[in-house]
């Protein structure tokens, strides 16, 4: 493991850590049984199969209600 040999200010270590930022997610508008969603990009693919949902149902665990 990489050990720095000397102590780095606190100005450099914060101006560092700024630098990592979380970009947005690039949206696309797609039609899926004639209505028009917004997905990332990426994620195109896996609405059109079906294997996602654009309505927002089926997210998160299965739960048994019967």
């Amino acid at each position: 493991m990489a050990v720095p040999k000397r102590k780095m200010s606190r100005s450099n270590t914060r101006h560092r850590r700024a630098q990592w930022k979380a970009s947005a997610p690039e949206l696309v508008t797609i039609t899926i049984d004639g209505r028009a969603h917004r997905v990332p990009r990426r994620l195109v693919p896996a609405y059109r199969r079906g294997l996602l949902r654009a309505d927002g149902a089926g997210r998160g665990r299965p739960t048994d209600e019967s």
